[in-house]
């Protein structure tokens, strides 16, 4: 024991418990968290973090059931992966953003495939932030910090009450468009 506790002094280290030089900023905790993943994996993996960490996460295997959900459920958050079975992740995401109940909730969209332009389709289309996979247990952390940090979702300490609407200088008129083309649509040629 004795060894250890030198070498985390060498490193700059504290004790096992103080992992963390900064308080981290999470949303309140009980809220609800939608996962919409096709994999079984990924859906377990994030919902143990979230559980974890004080959230209550909901799972759906595709976009449809996922939609029906975020109905039904007043999810908090979404994590939405973009490649799923029927209708995908895009194309759930606009149907996010249309209808009325749902279009304030903040959506991060994850992928196996980190290239830009799906990034730029996301934006464009309303997602609020863009995951890879792999991620870890401080990727999804972040990503969650960030959106309380842009007040999408507010933190534990604001007493734990999640608003229901985007911040006031969010534009919505250029995040949604109808005419993006869907990339993963192979039945168009160009």
């Amino acid at each position: 024991m004795r060894q250890l506790d030198r070498f985390r002094k060498l490193l700059g280290l504290g004790k096992p418990d103080d992992r963390r030089q900064f308080r981290r900023l999470d949303a309140p905790e009980g809220a609800r968290v939608l996962i919409i993943d096709d994999s079984r994996t990924v859906v377990a993996a994030l919902s143990h973090m979230l559980r974890q960490s004080g959230y209550q996460p909901i799972g759906a295997s595709d976009a449809e059931r996922g939609l029906e959900l975020a109905v039904s459920e007043k999810p908090h958050l979404i994590f939405l992966d973009i490649v799923l079975p029927g209708l995908n992740g895009f194309a759930a995401l606009r149907r996010l953003r249309k209808d009325e109940r749902t279009h304030e909730i903040p959506v991060i969209m994850i992928s196996g495939n980190p290239q830009a332009a799906e990034r730029f389709y996301l934006e464009r289309i309303g997602a609020d932030d863009f995951m890879k996979k792999p991620f870890g247990r401080v990727e999804v952390f972040s990503r969650i910090e960030k959106l309380v940090r842009q007040g999408a979702l507010p933190g534990r300490e604001d007493g734990g009450v999640v608003p229901r609407s985007r911040p006031a200088d969010a534009d919505t008129d250029t995040r949604i468009s109808d005419d993006m083309p869907d990339p993963f649509d192979l039945s168009r040629s160009g």
